[in-house]
């Protein structure tokens, strides 16, 4: 076996078959079913999504999947022209947007906890509240006004209403594979996969394209014009925006100290 890729959750390996083995770090096979009964619910797309053809336990007692193996250059990587890149990132958040979800989207766990609580600004109205119980010491110090921000974003979620769609919840560059100038695959769904607003996508895909480099801001309001233009609502992008940053402020870091939380600050800010 080759480890051809390893993130925060396991570490791959290509069996050479047409399939992978992806080794968890930490979730239990339990764990693991309901994202494959996600992944078997979707419909056939434009592009390829991720198959878990069998999911067992290693010695250790954690998760070992066989998923059929996916091909492509990761969008960041395949050289392509501006244009084109951000065309990809409209067409998979488009034909997302068109999928009608089902059970199992709705029982997939967000950040590794049951999610709906109601509806759908209802369920995300929840996740902000008790993310932001985590992070409310970092942001009340480096957010203005925070208390009132977040009371402003709760009731605007609890408010909300409109049709649902699946949602992946991280398009972005490294997760989108390509094949020439067309979409081949996308990868990584979970972390916040679920039935949602595609909207919600539309924001935070706008906001991932590029989150670092001095073109990032351009980018975003080049990909938000795009989004606004095929329906998506600006303030309502705006909001969702927020109730991510708020989210997962500090998720990969605890003491508040990586880049991710900057962009998040910024996003709160700005």
């Amino acid at each position: 076996m080759e480890l051809i890729g390893q993130g925060m959750e396991g570490a791959v390996y290509d069996l050479g078959d047409g399939s992978v083995r992806k080794v968890w770090f930490e979730r239990r096979p339990e764990d693991v079913l309901p994202l494959k009964a996600f992944l078997d619910a979707l419909p056939e797309l434009p592009f390829r999504t991720p198959r878990i053809r069998e999911v067992g336990a290693g010695e250790n007692g954690f998760a070992v999947s066989v998923e059929d193996k996916l091909t492509g250059a990761p969008l960041h990587e395949a050289g392509l022209p501006e244009q084109v890149a951000l065309d990809a990132f409209v067409a998979v958040v488009e034909a997302l947007r068109g999928v009608r979800p089902g059970p199992a989207n709705k029982a997939m766990p967000v950040i590794g906890q049951p999610f709906w609580t109601g509806s759908w600004g209802e369920s995300l109205a929840s996740l902000v509240r008790r993310r932001a119980a985590v992070s409310k010491v970092h942001l009340e110090r480096d957010v203005p006004g925070f208390p009132e921000l977040l009371e402003d974003v709760l009731t605007a979620l609890t408010e909300l209403k409109g049709e649902l769609s699946v949602v992946h919840g991280d398009i972005c560059r490294p997760n989108v594979l390509m094949r020439g100038s067309e979409v081949a695959a996308v990868l990584d769904w979970g972390f916040l996969s679920t039935a949602g607003d595609s909207t919600f996508e539309a924001s935070l895909a706008a906001g991932f394209f590029d989150m670092y480099s001095p073109d990032a801001r351009r980018l975003d309001d080049l990909l938000t014009a795009r989004f606004a233009d095929l329906g998506h609502d600006r303030e309502r992008m705006r909001l969702y925006r927020r109730a991510y940053a708020i989210i997962t402020a500090t998720i990969y870091d605890e003491n508040a100290g990586d880049g991710h939380y900057t962009w998040c600050i910024n996003q709160l800010t700005r």
